[in-house]
This record gives C-alpha cells, sequence and structure tokens, in this order.
C-alpha cells in the first residue's frame, strides 16, 4: 500500500508550529522541525540538515537539547521522552524533570498527586506555564497544578526557556522563565491504538485513542482523539486518585498557507488526598514511610474527610497563515475552567452532626475561575531582519471561599473564613526587530508592555480574613500593576553547525490577591510587581557524533511581600528586598554506537538573598542526569537518574533552617515493539516495562518545622519523602 505523501499536512503543520514560536526566543523549534521535515520528505533518514550543516543522529536522538537558533538557555525535550521513558500515569511534571536544573517529586507516585517543579532557585508560579504558547495559571497568584490539564497522554514534548526570553515571550510570570508544552503531533496515517497498563499500589489506566490521518480533499484534514481513565490506591495510605480525561485535536488546510487549528480538553481528578501533604515525623516513625491517611473515623486524617473533586478544561482555535511579502499571522482565540473543590477537617472530630460552631472544624473550600483569551501574533521578514508584533489579551473570573463546616454532614456555616469574587483584565503587547547585521550576525532589541487590572469583591467574614467590614455585606477594590519589560539579545553563527548567544531580559510577577486579605481590606499602599533582571551568555555545538549546550547566567531579583501595620490598622505591602541566582550549565548527547546513546546534562551555581547571602530555599547548589538509551531492532530501552544536590528549607523567617541533603531519582524503561505485517489488523504493538525510583530511595525531600523558634528535628515535623519504587508493564496496541 501506498503511503500518502506528506505535504499539504506537513506545510500546514510546520506553519502552525513556525508561528506558535514567535512566542519563543529564535522560533527554534519550528525551524529545527522544518529543517527535519524537509530532510524526511526529500527521503532522507539518516541525516538531518539544520543551518546548512548534516547533523546525524546526535541531534535525531536526543531527548533533550538546545537549538542552534536559540537566544537564551532552551532546552526542548522530545516527543520520544514523553513516549518511551515516562510513567504511563505521568504528568507534566515528570516530562521535564530530567531536563538541565529542573526538579521535581511526587510523593505519592509519579502522577499521583499535585506536583511542583523547581529550577535556579524559581519554586512554581515563579515561571509560566503555556501549552501550544497559550499560558495558564491560577488567577489569585500565577501557580499550577500538575494533576490538572495536561497529563503526558495529551503532551508532545516541550520547550523549556530557563530565562524571561524576549519581548515577544509572553506569559503572567517570566520572571524565573517559561516551559510550553506542545501538544501531540498529527501523523499521515488512520490508527486506533488501545493502551493497558498496571502498576504498582493498583494503578491501572485503560486508553484508546484515534488518529485519523490526512482525510478529505487533498488530505487537509486531521484528527486526533484521545481518552483515559487511570485509578490507584497511590504509594501513601489512603492516598487514592482517579483521573479520567479527553482530548482532541483538529488541523484543516484551507491552503498550504492558511491553516486552522482547534484544540479541546477535559479532565476530572477525585482524590482523597489531604490539605496537608506529609505526615509528621512521628507518625512515620510509628506507621512507615508511605503514612499519611487513616481508616479511623475518630481521627482528622480519616481519608472519607479529605478529598478534591477538580474539573478542568482546555480549548482554542488556532489560525496560522502566510500573508506575503514575508508577513505571517498566528491568532488564538481561547478558554479554560479550573474548579478545585476541596474538604478537608480540622485537628479535631465532632462528636455530633449538629451544625454549631463548636462542630464546624472541617473547611469546604472552593477556588473556581474562567479564563477567555485571546493571542495575536504578527511578523515580517525582509533582507533587513524580522519583525514579531503582538498582543496578548485575557479576561478571568474567579470565585474563591473557605467555609468552616461539619465533616461529618459538611453542612456550612453560615459566615465564611473568606469569600472573594474578582475579575482580571490583562493586556501584553510586545514589539521586537531582529537586525540581520549579516547574514550570520542577528541583533534583537524589544520591549513589552504587562498590564494587569484586578476588579476584587470582599465578603464580610467570621473574623478570620476581612471581619464584619463594618456591617457592610462587602467591599470592592481595584488593584492595578503595570511594568515595561525591555530586552535585548545578540546571536552569532561562528559555524554552520555552532552558535553563541548573549542575552539581558527583564521579567516580572504581580502580587498575589491575598494582599487585601487583612483587616477591613484596609490596604493602603500596593506594592509594585517584583522584578527580574537576566544575563545570560551561551553556546550550541551539533556535530556528527554530539550535541553540547553550555550556558552561564546571573539573574537579579526582588524576594516575595512583605507588610507592616500601622497604629491606625492600615497595613502596607513591599517587595522583601533582593536575590541573585547564578551558575553555569551544560547539555550533551553522544552517540557511542551499536544503539547506545549518552545523555547529560549538569547545572552548578547559587540562589542567595542579598543581604544575608543565606540561601534561597528549594534551591540545590548543583544538579546531574546521566542518561543511556539504546535503540535497536524491536529494542528501546532507557534509564535516566537525576541527582539533586544540597539545597535548604526555611523555617517561617529564618533562613538555611533545614537542611536537605542530596537525593537520586532514578528510572528505567524497556519497550519492546510488536511490529505487524501488511493486511494483519495489528499494525502496530509495544510492551513497556517502567521502573521509577529504580534504588527504591525514601529520602527526606521536604520539611515543615512544627515550631517556629527552633530548626532542631521535632516529632510534629512534616516530612515529604520520595516514594518508594514503583513498576508498571504497559501494552499498547494500534489496529
Amino acid at each position: 500500500m501506498k503511503t500518502p505523501q506528506l505535504k499539504p499536512m506537513t506545510r500546514h503543520i510546520l506553519s502552525a508550529v513556525a508561528c506558535m514560536s514567535l512566542a519563543l526566543p529564535g522560533a527554534s523549534f519550528a525551524e529545527d522541525m522544518a529543517t527535519e521535515a524537509s530532510a524526511a520528505d526529500a527521503g532522507s533518514s539518516d541525516t538531518v540538515v539544520i543551518a546548512g550543516s548534516k547533523i546525524a543522529e546526535a541531534a535525531r536522538s536526543a531527548v533533550s537539547q538546545s537549538s542552534l537558533s536559540a537566544r537564551s538557555a532552551q532546552s526542548e525535550v522530545s516527543d520520544d521522552f514523553v513516549r518511551n521513558f515516562t510513567a504511563p500515569a505521568a504528568d507534566f511534571s515528570q516530562i521535564i524533570q530530567m531536563a538541565p536544573a529542573m526538579y521535581s517529586y511526587s510523593a505519592n507516585g509519579p502522577g499521583l498527586g499535585d506536583t511542583k517543579t523547581y529550577f535556579r532557585g524559581f519554586a512554581d508560579g515563579d515561571y509560566s506555564i503555556l501549552f501550544d504558547g497559550i499560558p495558564f495559571q491560577d488567577t489569585n497568584s500565577p501557580s499550577h497544578h500538575s494533576w490538572a490539564f495536561f497529563p503526558a497522554p495529551f503532551v508532545g514534548g516541550a520547550v523549556i526557556d530557563r530565562s524571561p526570553g524576549s519581548a515577544a515571550t509572553i506569559g503572567p510570570a517570566n520572571f524565573g522563565g517559561s516551559i510550553n508544552l506542545l501538544s501531540r503531533n498529527l501523523e499521515a496515517n488512520r490508527r486506533i491504538t488501545g493502551t493497558a497498563s498496571v502498576s504498582s499500589w493498583n494503578t491501572v489506566l485503560a486508553g484508546v485513542e484515534y488518529e485519523s490521518g490526512q482525510f478529505g480533499t487533498d488530505g487537509a484534514s486531521n484528527l486526533l482523539f484521545n481518552a483515559h481513565d487511570l485509578k490507584s490506591d497511590g504509594y501513601q495510605t489512603h492516598n487514592t486518585q482517579h483521573r479520567q480525561a479527553f482530548s482532541a485535536k483538529y488541523q484543516y488546510a484551507f491552503t498550504p498557507d492558511t491553516v486552522l487549528t482547534l484544540f479541546g480538553s477535559y479532565i476530572t481528578v477525585h482524590a482523597n488526598t489531604p490539605n496537608v501533604k506529609g505526615a509528621t515525623r512521628a507518625d512515620i516513625a510509628l506507621h512507615g514511610d508511605n503514612y499519611l491517611l487513616s481508616a479511623d473515623p475518630t481521627k482528622a486524617n480519616y481519608y472519607a474527610y479529605n478529598f478534591y473533586h477538580v474539573n478542568t478544561d482546555f480549548e482554542y482555535a488556532g489560525l496560522s497563515s502566510n500573508l506575503g511579502n514575508g508577513w505571517k499571522l498566528d491568532d488564538k482565540a481561547y478558554t479554560y475552567y479550573y474548579h478545585n473543590q476541596q474538604n478537608y477537617p480540622g485537628a479535631t472530630v465532632p462528636t455530633t452532626t449538629a451544625n454549631s460552631a463548636a462542630n464546624n472544624t472541617g473547611t469546604d473550600k472552593l477556588n473556581g475561575y474562567r479564563t477567555y483569551g485571546n493571542i495575536l501574533r504578527l511578523s515580517q521578514e525582509s533582507s533587513f531582519g524580522t519583525l514579531r508584533t503582538g498582543l496578548w489579551s485575557e479576561v478571568a473570573d474567579t470565585n474563591r471561599y473557605q467555609i468552616p463546616s461539619n465533616p461529618l454532614t459538611w453542612v456550612d456555616s453560615a459566615l465564611p473564613n473568606f469569600h472573594e469574587t474578582f475579575k482580571t483584565t490583562l493586556l501584553q503587547p510586545f514589539v521586537e526587530y531582529e537586525f540581520a547585521l549579516t547574514k550570520d550576525l542577528k541583533i534583537t532589541p524589544g520591549v513589552k508592555y504587562s498590564s494587569y487590572k484586578q476588579d476584587l469583591t470582599q465578603f464580610a467574614d467570621n473574623g478570620k480574613t476581612v471581619g464584619s467590614l463594618n456591617g457592610a455585606a462587602s467591599i470592592g477594590h481595584v488593584a492595578t500593576y503595570h511594568a515595561v519589560l525591555p530586552s535585548i539579545d545578540i546571536h552569532y553563527m561562528l559555524q554552520p553547525n555552532w552558535s553563541a548567544y548573549a542575552q539581558y531580559a527583564t521579567g516580572d510577577e504581580i502580587p498575589p490577591t491575598n494582599v487585601f486579605d487583612v483587616k477591613n481590606a484596609n490596604v493602603v499602599a500596593l506594592p509594585s510587581s517584583i522584578k527580574s533582571k537576566t544575563f545570560q551568555i551561551g553556546s550550541v555545538w551539533k556535530s556528527d557524533q554530539f550535541t553540547l549546550d553550555v550556558d552561564a547566567y546571573h539573574i537579579k531579583f526582588d524576594n516575595a511581600y512583605s507588610s507592616t501595620t500601622d497604629t491606625a490598622g492600615n497595613t502596607s505591602f513591599f517587595a522583601n528586598g533582593s536575590s541573585v541566582t547564578q551558575g553555569v550549565e551544560a547539555e550533551s548527547t553522544i552517540v557511542l554506537g551499536k544503539g547506545f546513546d549518552l545523555y547529560m546534562n549538569a547545572t552548578y551555581g547559587s540562589a542567595k538573598y542579598s543581604d544575608t547571602s543565606k540561601w534561597v530555599q528549594n534551591a540545590p547548589s548543583d544538579t546531574e542526569t546521566l542518561g543511556l538509551t539504546y535503540k535497536q531492532g524491536n529494542w528501546n530501552a532507557g534509564w535516566f537518574t537525576k541527582r539533586v544536590g544540597k539545597m535548604y528549607n526555611d523555617n517561617g523567617a529564618i533562613h538555611e533552617a533545614i537542611t536537605i541533603n542530596p537525593f537520586i531519582i532514578s528510572n528505567l524503561f524497556f519497550n519492546y515493539s510488536l511490529p505487524g505485517k501488511t493486511g494483519d489488523i495489528l499494525k502496530n504493538g509495544k510492551i513497556q516495562l517502567g521502573i521509577n525510583n529504580l534504588f527504591d530511595k525514601h529520602n527526606i525531600v521536604g520539611v515543615t518545622p512544627a515550631g517556629k523558634t527552633s530548626s532542631a528535628p521535632a516529632p510534629g515535623d512534616q516530612l515529604t519523602l520520595l516514594p518508594a519504587r514503583s513498576v508498571s508493564l504497559s501494552l499498547t496496541m494500534d489496529f
């Protein structure tokens, strides 16, 4: 059977990706994809052509690498890594955790909890996360939830920028950097794929995927549909998880130069996860490393009193077009929804169902928002260089509350601990111009204007937050934040396979909405956005046998906010000093031969407060990743080990209070392909054996001290530990 030609859909896909990547410095991912696809169309299976140089296996087989056109410290995580070297239940945190400087962990097992990722001393909320170039985040602060929106079956790779990026890099918190998750690539041929997986802790995943292949006139249409159901008891006692997820992606090429992309997804998560995510030293010593919740209804950690129900959806319609005369347009209209209904008990459990203040020891909590936005990008390329300009606009409506409730009945009190609604309006226009001084030397100055407006309404409560408001039902206030964010970078192609760059970039992050969570919401002086200034130099090399990316960085950034209240009860907020994070990073893939490739990355640096020279918490002194992959015949295997160096946790305002010793995360995967024959119903298949935490490490990776006056280990300290070794066996069949 003759394979259909890919030309219409290939051009269409590359056009969409190229326009999308205007949000990223250098549009590097699109350019490398385009050259690789061109080589494939030309019939080459052994080489890809990048910037005029033949690059063989090193670039093609790298699970993570930078691009020759990158203008900042970037890593592009491949779809191959997602499909072959992550756990079946994985979320996006596992996709990026082996990249330079990145680290994350889920105490309940991979993909079985709400996991946070750290890099360069920045925590979640200090950087932006995007999907196909569209930022998504909580509205009260720009944080993220790995168990919502985008599990691994929805994701086809990621582009990580460990800097604020250029002026054209949009996002609500490019203060620390950005992570752009990519949707799955569409394929030329039709298939139906069934997946079944069983893993440790009674983890079962069943999924189905339908890829239409190219269909319609000239193969102009393509559809990918994915659905899966995940159930797990979890590693931690009674921390059960149930995830149901669906996504669909459709593309239609009106012409080879104009493409429509539609994407939609829906996820629901039910979890018996507590509000306090770790057990105490005393409980762990008594019950074991995996202790979290109990089956005793007289205890506050009874699993039935602790639960989440999270619903999310995410949709966009994107139009990309080559307008002629060097002009290109990309426009995405989008909406997403987050509804997190959480219930958890207090320190004691009532003995009666009577709805009284004494019995309402639990909390009924909601964080819900609906966001609408549009991202318009225009570019124009001429002999002088490339203009990139556009506008990101977004409006979000939010409803948040915490209400005292009886955990035996979940009947709420009349007054909440707090309740607020607000509308957030965001505008980010940007412009940059990439001057082509010579064929190989380019300089790109640019500027972005960041504007936020929050219209807040806070309702009278029981005194825990704003209080009675002197008898008023609610109080309204408006908060506005503005920032001008310049950037400039220089990019030079020293050789067709060797580039270098230097960058200065600025980022910002606005205060969380809880600046108004003071008595009578009486804030007389709002703080400004906190800012970061990043200086970077780097170089990218790609040869026939290896790739190498190296960068050095120096970032000065404002710390989080502090507040003071005067004798009249007026509260003011201000940025609490500054910090500096600096260091070096390197990433490389080496072709060893006989099907073996070696992947390595390493970082060394520091993140310290400027006034005390003490370390920022959760900022390791070094990280290292060592990966060995094998591809030969029907076999595909990968072993990846991440080492995270010494770091510290704070005890309130006390820095370097708790030492977290180095730990490693090591994962091993074996994949065996089951090729079908022409005419068979079965087209292809794959059996995967995966082992996460291969060496069964149980390190303490986080400590919340029980007391605020002493940092000595105490029975009441809340601990976060690595989960035990987990094993998964998966079968995937293509029909």
